[in-house]
């Protein structure tokens, strides 16, 4: 037993919240040293999956001539058959709380379905255009089923494919490279509305959620990529529509998204809201001194804004480590 384990024991025999009979049980099964794999071995069943879907769509890239589209698609549907018989067969059924599984192969075997499912319907959608010109359905389908499958396997990983579909069809890239770079994104200002609108869309959609305890343990999910997409989409927006007026409604945007994400990563104690948030914030804060001062003219104070700069990013530094301190105190009390 390390000695961090043994003074927190300790603690609870000291403030009588333990008897002296159970310290000593605790103690002794500590030094044991017995250690699960169970995170482990979930590890690797992860992995299996992602190797397996990738080694699928290799093997269709590769051979697609040889094999032949129809044997393809059909693979895939008995494989995607499979899959989802044995989640139903061994799942207890919807339920509104957290649900675990006798069998955690079934949490494996759902991702891995729902991820054949969009390879499933895109292959097809690419190949024989059954949807048409209409190729956001070959989107929303895939999505409608990892949303079914995440609630009713209680699956976080097929959520966030089920949300990434979903901002899929509305045009988005959800990661912050993609959609920084999205060409579409910085020319159609329409585009920057629909993101933020989708992710106040997750947000009231968690509110409601949590009203009705419906999955309130998705709850962390569904605010990560409401930051992601909307602090993104505001940033986005102040570099590129600065000029023309509407800056200010971004900057408020931003402000407001902060403010709330403030108070959220302290209802759930959430470390990882906290950081991105304080990131886009400051990322923000900036862009918008950038803009004011190049608008000013500086040509006599160039040498001291020059020299300012270095203090100015020392002391972000120093803030933002406090700021993370004062954070772990608080969530820890």
């Amino acid at each position: 037993m390390n000695k961090f384990d043994d003074q927190a024991t300790k603690s609870l025999l000291d403030k009588n919240l333990i008897t002296e009979n159970q310290y000593q049980e605790i103690s002794a099964y500590r030094n044991l040293n017995i250690f699960s794999l169970n995170a482990e071995l979930k590890l690797f069943l992860y992995l299996s999956v992602l190797l397996f879907t990738s080694g699928i769509g290799i093997l269709i890239y590769n051979n697609i001539d040889s094999i032949g589209h129809i044997a393809i698609l059909s693979l895939l549907l008995i494989v995607i058959g499979v899959c989802f018989y044995y989640c139903f067969k061994n799942s207890k059924g919807f339920q509104k709380q957290e649900t675990t599984f006798e069998h955690p192969v079934v949490e494996y075997l759902a991702l891995a379905a729902s991820i054949l499912t969009c390879i499933f319907i895109g292959y097809l959608q690419f190949q024989y255009k059954p949807f048409g010109t209409h190729h956001g359905l070959a989107t929303l389908i895939p999505t409608v089923v990892s949303f079914f499958c995440a609630y009713y396997f209680d699956n976080k990983s097929v959520l966030t494919i089920a949300i990434t579909g979903l901002a899929a069809y509305v045009g988005l890239s959800v990661t912050p490279q993609d959609l920084l770079n999205n060409i579409n994104f910085h020319q159609d200002q329409t585009l920057s509305y629909s993101a933020i609108t989708l992710g106040v869309l997750l947000i009231l959609w968690t509110i409601y959620s949590k009203r009705i305890q419906l999955k309130t343990h998705f709850s962390i999910i569904y605010f990560t990529f409401a930051l992601h997409i909307i602090s993104i989409a505001t940033i986005s927006s102040l570099l590129d529509y600065f000029e023309n007026g509407i800056w200010f409604l971004f900057l408020v945007v931003l402000a407001a998204s902060s403010f709330y994400f403030y108070k959220i990563s302290h209802e759930l104690k959430a470390i990882s809201l906290y950081v991105f948030m304080i990131i886009y914030a400051y990322i923000g804060v900036n862009i918008f001194l950038i803009r004011i001062l190049d608008k000013i003219n500086f040509s006599d104070v160039w040498v001291l804004l020059i020299m300012i700069l270095p203090i100015y990013f020392i002391g972000s530094i120093i803030l933002f480590i406090k700021l993370i301190k004062t954070f772990n105190k608080e969530i820890a009390a």
